[in-house]
């Protein structure tokens, strides 16, 4: 029997998959690097993890060893019995010759893999059990994939899927392979939890611009239709008396609808999730200021120069610090041009938004206790180790650069 110990080469390999555990801050991302690293780790047929609902069944459930059409062909995700439960009830390590022998096992669809020799752990934060990990089909050293190797069926034998020597009714995973898989749930737990945290705050920070956004939107469209009805009633009070001025007050009325439409436009595009995972920054921006350019009777125009991807939140700073220098530069500077360039620099990038509006005195705004934006620009651009520059004048307008690093 070997010991529970970890071998060097167990903990390169572990090292390894911790590393590309870290690189991930999306959940989804962490657990199917999580799983993936851990079928390598351990030489095994298949791996999967399971993130519990409270309704006895898995809000996520992420495979690796089964290909697309054999997971559609499985079914409906698993529920909460079995070996499965039983991990994730007692937060216990299940090392099992057969799982198929075993009393708790309730068998499977039709199209499921068959499984022999399986390995499982929770992975727990603390005293909460956050998913459960588990491996099957233990491989041999021999076992090399090849191009049509992509699983081998489960009575393969030969060098190319030859499974491990087990001991008479033991299984193939051994101590040495809990310990390894040990240290990689622990380490997928802190992943994990941190992943979540990044979501909430993403969730939050997103919640938190709508709320500003919705309240802008309020403001000023309110204003606007406010200003539309007492100008149609005026209108409606000349027709008789007046045609002429009562015209004059139509002509009114239909710049105030304009004015409105566009407010309505130009914060459908802010409050609109940014497709930045599907598009990519560049032709996120692009999208957003061309519509901006067709709400605003402002020129707004943009070029990128070489940008290659950035992390995710290194481009997320860059939409909302180009969003924030936008806003100000339609709704404040009075410009009739605002040009935004995004320029290679390393492997990072520079964003500059610049118009010839009527600019400001940016130390006269500090002491005013004014902002503009700037704060949180700035602390955007601080988050992901960024610089802020700010250049402006009364009448000479304004220059926002900001400039981020790349992974």
């Amino acid at each position: 029997m070997t010991t529970g110990s970890v071998p060097e080469s167990g903990l390169a390999a572990v090292s390894a998959a911790l590393l590309a555990m870290s690189r991930h801050l999306e959940v989804r991302d962490v657990l199917q690097t999580i799983v993936a690293s851990a079928r390598e780790l351990l030489d095994a047929e298949y791996a999967a993890l399971g993130v519990p609902d409270d309704h006895g069944g898995f809000a996520q459930f992420v495979v690796d060893g089964v290909s697309e059409e054999e997971w559609k062909a499985i079914g409906p995700l698993p529920r909460q019995h079995g070996i499965l439960a039983a991990m994730l009830r007692d937060a216990t390590p299940q090392r099992l010759a057969d799982v198929r022998e075993d009393p708790r096992f309730e068998g499977w669809p039709d199209a499921h893999p068959e499984l022999s020799d399986f390995i499982g752990l929770p992975v727990a934060d603390g005293d909460e059990v956050l998913a459960a990990l588990f491996l099957a089909n233990k491989r041999g050293l021999a076992h090399k994939k090849g191009p049509a190797d992509k699983r081998g069926p489960a009575n393969e034998t030969g060098p190319a899927g030859q499974r491990c020597p087990k001991p008479e009714g033991g299984c193939g995973f051994t101590e040495q392979d809990e310990a390894l898989l040990g240290i990689l749930a622990q380490h997928a737990a802190i992943a994990l939890t941190n992943a979540r945290l990044y979501e909430r705050s993403r969730e939050l920070t997103i919640a938190g611009e709508r709320a500003r956004l919705a309240h802008e939107l309020h403001d000023a469209v309110a204003q606007k239709l406010f200003s539309l009805r007492l100008t149609a009633q005026a209108a409606t009070a000349l027709v008789g008396r007046d045609p002429d001025r009562a015209k004059g007050e139509l002509r009114q009325v239909a710049d105030l609808a304009a004015e409105a439409a566009d407010e309505l436009r130009a914060a459908v595009v802010e409050l609109r999730p940014a497709a930045l995972d599907e598009d990519g920054l560049v032709a996120t921006l692009r999208t957003q200021i061309q519509v901006l350019d067709r709400a605003h009777t402002a020129a707004v125009a943009f070029a990128a120069h070489g940008v290659r991807a950035l992390p995710a939140a290194q481009e997320e700073a860059v939409l909302r610090v180009a969003q924030e220098a936008l806003h100000n530069a339609l709704r404040h500077s009075g410009a009739a041009g605002v040009e935004v360039t995004l320029t290679r620099s390393g492997s990072g990038a520079v964003l500059r938004v610049e118009d010839d509006g009527r600019g400001f005195d940016p130390s006269a705004v500090r002491r005013a206790g004014r902002h503009l934006g700037l704060v949180s620009m700035r602390d955007r651009a601080g988050g992901v180790g960024g610089s802020l520059a700010v250049e402006s004048a009364p009448g000479k307008g304004t220059v926002i650069e900001l400039e981020v690093p790349g992974g």
